[in-house]
């Protein structure tokens, strides 16, 4: 059905609520935030359900209208503003008739619920038994014909919050990026002092059923091992444990970390701890010689401990990490999740009929999407069937592709196998353009892919520049030990293009004998990378396979929608926003303007807009005159008579060369004399810097594999008559992020895709997050609503239930 409703008129004479349940999340308040803006946009009565469904149940002052103001300096707090409770009372029938009877009063029968699985089916089960609990209601008369009539049909989203990762259907649910943040930051600091010792740690992490925090993190970390529920180790893991751990020692690693999910088994399903794994270490870890020797018999365990400990240095630590992963600020991409989760829960409440069933919505890739509740739900229980049966194969598999990737990507760089038999191949990697976040964890996983196909890796220093001038030297296993968490670019780059000196390039090529080149890096990559292409004609050593993949923190290279290094920039501008934000609350009546990098392309300027919730972001995609400046500094004077009387504007810094950081400083400065005053911020070089967060680590991490893994099959097609010879247009690719999957796109088919002379694509996705931005900001714009998310199934897509 084409959508002809003006959406900001869908909501008249509608009444949603929202309530938070089960165990907190951090984004919790940013999805809260965005349904009760969104909801007051469409014109819909909107109500807060103050600790959960208790509060639904109980009725009275826990359930209180929410307004514009109510929501605002909500976006950066963690935990959930409104409260949650577990709540046995919704539990029964009669629970859940008090909580009818008290929705139905206020003629509420649209309700928003931000929770984990449990919350989930519990709504569902509310919405099936609706009509009896009316009739209940009525015979008892409790409530008129009239209301029963009114309210005669509950509409039910779901929006998924918890920190677990454990919802089947969805990429992401709110939580799990801030705890995956607040995880890394301790394995960091965990990771200076084991060094400083040489000492083994073992970290448990949360989840509960589900692995997910601790495969990421030990991703994320490079960990020697990770013990997760939906794969148990097989029998005798504690050999095959104690080999990993001293082969890593062996090759000159001073730290063994091993991630212990809080719901580990083992195959017969009894318990691992992190106390089990740290006693495994110390009964097994006994060279031969100590075994044999007199004077180990004569010894109690508890010398032969320190004995080992003392021969081998495994000195071993545990941390249990608790709810320090629960706590704390959300992270960007949690904000930004569960805001374009609550605009699209709004809407699906609204164009729901009593024929549609109960949906969640969710992200999958960047696309929102909206999948049938129960469907979820039952494939969230069909993993803990096949891991109660044994069929751990299946496990993995139901909890998605996302979950399934990251399982084969540790266990590739894990369990670690180098083989004998080398391939004869040098594969070249180096970083191009302005360094950022995650580079170096894409070298790494480049670098350690390459040599487990049996290549030899060649690393290029300072970009097309070193490549010329032959800065070349091999580099091995030990060589990226512990770059996952680097920020920066270990390898040095530069923005110097091929162009220059594409003769010296083609000598070192041959005089190295490189076989393939990964170019790590942002759009000088993606130039210099179609140089070389067109180069191809004139010089024949330039005919090998190219993988560009984008890392800059402007998020501009042609053909993803993501780059590494975006992540973690967007983090920084939101954090510094944050605290802006707290100094013009604590002065009142001031308007901050910053700059954010990203050239002429304005993602990072549109995204910490949605994550850090400014009140305008001024881009070059977007443009934009005086009368635009005009309107936004009479929008800025009527939000200082609200009671929150502050603005935060940002602005790309090249969005236009003559309204300049200084120019709108002034303008505002002038226009809101005697309102607002005005201070500037340029947040510059920082936003380029700072250790890599989880999702570029990970990110990186798949990128730099799927590289490797495309140009050793690339490299089998272009072998001919002894040599390598590759000038088809398909072996110079970009590798990128499209919608839901990693796809190769070749440089020659993105030429005209691209605006070369601004450096940016000629289409970019989250330009259609625009709008959001403004109607969080009460800009009555007009909310895009033509890509509707349709209703997807799960069920088929995870053929894998007996």
């Amino acid at each position: 059905m084409a959508p002809t409703i003006d959406p900001s008129k869908m909501g008249e004479g509608r009444a949603i609520a929202v309530l938070t349940s089960g165990g907190d999340a951090q984004g919790m308040n940013a999805a809260v935030r965005a349904t009760v803006r969104v909801g007051i946009y469409t014109g819909a009565k909107v109500y807060f359900v103050h600790e959960g469904y208790q509060g639904l149940v109980d009725g009275g002052d826990n359930i209180r209208p929410a307004t514009w103001e109510s929501v605002s300096m909500m976006l950066q707090l963690g935990g959930t503003v409104i409260g949650s409770a577990r709540c046995q009372d919704f539990r029964t029938k009669e629970g859940r008739t008090k909580a009818a009877c008290n929705l139905v009063k206020l003629g509420i029968t649209n309700l928003c619920v931000i929770g984990g699985d449990g919350s989930l089916t519990g709504a569902n089960q509310f919405r099936t038994e609706w009509r009896e609990l009316l009739a209940i209601l009525l015979k008892a008369g409790k409530i008129t014909a009239a209301e029963a009539k009114a309210s005669s049909h509950l509409n039910i989203v779901g929006m998924v919050g918890s920190i677990d990762n454990d919802f089947c259907g969805t990429d992401m649910t709110i939580g799990t990026d801030s705890a995956l943040h607040r995880i890394i930051e301790i394995v960091d600091a965990i990771t200076t002092t084991a060094q400083s010792h040489q000492r083994t740690f073992i970290l448990e992490v949360m989840g509960r059923h589900c692995g997910y925090l601790a495969l990421v993190t030990a991703l994320a970390c490079g960990a020697d091992w990770v013990f997760i529920p939906e794969m148990p180790p097989d029998d005798g893991w504690e050999e095959h444990l104690c080999r990993r751990l001293t082969d890593q020692r062996g090759r000159g690693s001073r730290l063994n970390i091993i991630i212990v999910a809080e719901g580990a088994m083992d195959r017969s399903g009894e318990a691992i701890t992190c106390e089990d794994v740290k006693k495994v270490r110390h009964d097994s870890i006994i060279p031969a010689h100590i075994h044999s020797s007199s004077s180990y018999e004569k010894h109690n365990d508890n010398l032969s401990v320190q004995l080992v400990s003392s021969k081998l240095g495994f000195d071993t630590r545990t941390t249990i990490l608790g709810h320090v992963q629960r706590g704390g600020t959300p992270s960007a991409f949690d904000r930004i999740l569960a805001s374009r989760m609550g605009v699209e829960s709004v809407m699906a409440l609204l164009e729901a009929t009593p024929e549609t069933p109960a949906c969640v919505v969710s992200l999958s890739g960047n696309m929102a999407v909206r999948l049938p509740l129960m469907e979820c739900v039952q494939v969230t229980k069909d993993v803990t069937t096949a891991m109660a049966e044994g069929r751990f194969d299946d496990a993995v598999k139901l909890r998605g592709k996302s979950f399934e990737n990251n399982w084969n990507t540790y266990k590739m760089l894990a369990h670690v196998h180098i083989p004998e038999k080398k391939s004869n191949i040098n594969i070249a990697i180096l970083n191009v353009g302005a360094p950022c976040a995650g580079m170096n964890a894409a070298v790494r996983s480049t670098v350690r892919a390459g040599l487990l196909q049996g290549h030899r890796m060649l690393a290029v220093h300072d970009s097309f520049d070193g490549l010329a001038h032959g800065l070349i030297e091999p580099i091995d296993w030990s060589g990226v030990a512990g770059w996952t968490g680097k920020g920066g670019s270990n390898l040095g780059t530069k923005r110097a293009l091929p162009q220059d000196f594409m003769d010296e390039i083609s000598l070192s090529i041959a005089k190295f004998n490189i076989h393939a080149l990964v170019i790590i890096g942002g759009f000088e990559a993606f130039v210099g990378g179609l140089q070389i292409v067109q180069a191809r004609e004139k010089f024949e050593e330039l005919c090998i396979p190219i993988v560009v993949v984008p890392a800059t923190v402007s998020n501009n290279v042609p053909g993803s929608d993501f780059s590494i290094g975006t992540d973690t920039a967007l983090n920084t501008i939101t954090m510094t926003c944050d605290r802006i934000k707290q100094s013009a609350a604590g002065t009142k009546r001031r308007v901050f303007i910053v700059e954010t990098m990203g050239g002429h392309c304005g993602y990072l300027a549109t995204m910490a807009g949605l994550a850090s919730g400014a009140d305008f972001a001024y881009i070059y995609e977007e443009n934009f005159n005086i009368h635009d400046l005009e309107m936004n500094v009479e929008h800025l004077v009527e939000k200082m008579k609200t009671t929150v009387k502050r603005g935060l504007i940002l602005r790309n810094e090249r969005c236009n060369a003559n309204y300049t950081t200084d120019f709108i400083f002034n303008l505002y400065s002038e226009e809101g004399k005697g309102v607002f005053d005005c201070r500037k911020n340029v947040l510059g070089h920082m936003q380029q810097g700072g250790t890599p967060s989880p999702f570029d680590r990970n990110f990186a991490t798949k990128m730099g594999i799927k590289a490797v893994l495309w140009l050793t099959d690339k490299l089998k097609e272009c072998y001919r008559h002894g040599r390598i010879f590759a000038n088809s247009s398909d072996s110079a690719c970009v590798l990128g992020m499209k919608k839901r999957s990693l796809v190769f796109q070749p440089l020659s088919d993105l030429k005209d895709l691209t605006d070369f002379e601004h450096r940016i694509p000629k289409i970019q996705w989250w330009l259609k997050l625009r709008p959001i931005l403004k109607i969080l900001a009460k800009y009555n714009t007009n909310l895009d609503t033509t890509e509707k998310a349709e209703i997807e199934h799960v069920i088929k897509k995870t053929a894998v239930v007996p």
